[in-house]
């Protein structure tokens, strides 16, 4: 964990990331930002499912405008996404954005990225530079022979260091790939030879199914290679998703604590209630508790189903149309079926940790 203790630490509005400080989660809305009652309202709901940083499209000065709308009706940092148009980075600055998100290739000549800058050491307020690998410039694809964890880490910090040169280094980089093992490759490279916080994800990751696989296997290397400060599941998806898959994430590697950590089994043909769809209810039943750090176990069948419950600090452990509630390793009671779920909201609502 020594690369992560080792960044620098970042303000981003009232969170701080980098030098050992906890990893933060972000998504990303997908509604138009112009759309302040929209905007807010996902917002709100990545709020509850557990989100840290918004970040937020801004291609319109209307969408900069609205950013300041939008801030006065959410609790967490909202970072300005720009492409292109260096004024609509300045725009979103005086509106209240906490941080943009730039990269310096495409929005300009250096007079342009200087006046942004400038902007940005006015108001102390965080760049991050950002480089996918499908916009790699075309020299450094020459140069490395295609698209490369090198080529990737050059081009990032070639812009980190047109910043520095204009005296700013209020700074978070992410480089970013649809390709997990080079997406790893780049991240170990880059954290070799920089110290500022580095935003992680792999983009453009797929579907809830696909995404999740190549976001979880790739986001779990290189955290628990110490590498990583802020995080995001791309999923092309309802972005509530994307907080519950990176929670998820954190807690597997024992870089989060708190929620609940549903177990279940795969069920076979003992199984003789509806464990599946149990399960699904139970996973989103738990979501409301994000104050309790827990493991709660959904068992189907008698074989190893006590067993497994008890090692959890509550669980149902199935029979035939009913099944044992057990809290702590013990069992409480048999309850039927179709009051499954009511008995574990009863549990979690009245828990103790």
């Amino acid at each position: 964990m020594a690369i992560r203790d080792n960044t620098k630490v970042i303000h981003i509005g009232n969170k701080v990331i980098g030098g050992g400080n906890p990893i933060m989660i972000q998504s990303m809305t997908n509604t138009r930002t112009e759309d302040v009652e929209g905007t807010v309202a996902q917002i709100l709901k990545l709020e509850a499912a557990g989100c840290d940083i918004i970040r937020c499209t801004v291609p319109t000065i209307e969408a900069a405008n609205a950013v300041k709308e939008i801030k006065k009706q959410i609790h967490i940092p909202l970072v300005a996404d720009i492409h292109f148009d260096y004024k609509m980075a300045i725009a979103a600055m005086e509106n209240g954005a906490d941080k943009i998100r730039i990269n310096p290739g495409n929005i300009g000549g250096k007079e342009k990225i200087a006046a942004v800058v400038n902007c940005a050491k006015e108001r102390n307020i965080p760049i991050r530079v950002g480089v996918n690998s499908g916009s790699l410039e075309r020299e450094l694809v020459e140069k490395y022979g295609g698209v490369t964890a090198e080529g990737l880490v050059e081009s990032a910090l070639d812009k980190v260091h047109i910043i520095e040169d204009l005296g700013y280094d209020n700074l978070v980089i992410s480089i970013k790939s649809s390709n997990v093992m080079l997406c790893v490759k780049a991240h170990e490279v880059l954290a070799s030879q920089t110290n500022y916080p580095l935003h992680v994800g792999i983009t453009e990751a797929g579907t809830l199914y696909g995404g999740n696989i190549k976001s979880s296997v790739g986001l779990g290397i290189i955290l628990n290679e110490g590498i990583g400060d802020t995080i995001r599941v791309s999923l092309s998806g309802d972005p509530v998703e994307e907080i519950k898959t990176a929670k998820n994430i954190l807690r597997i590697l024992d870089l989060r604590k708190g929620g609940i950590e549903v177990v279940s089994c795969p069920t076979c043909g003992r199984t003789k209630i509806d464990l599946i769809g149990l399960a699904n209810k139970v996973e989103n039943l738990v979501q409301a508790y994000e104050h309790l750090n827990i493991k709660v176990a959904v068992m189907g069948c008698a074989v190893n189903g006590p067993g497994e419950a008890k090692e959890a600090d509550l669980g149902i452990a199935g029979g035939v149309g009913e099944g044992l509630l057990i809290r702590h390793g013990e069992v409480v009671r048999k309850i039927p079926e179709d009051q499954f779920i009511q008995a574990l909201k009863d549990e979690l609502d009245h828990w103790e940790n």
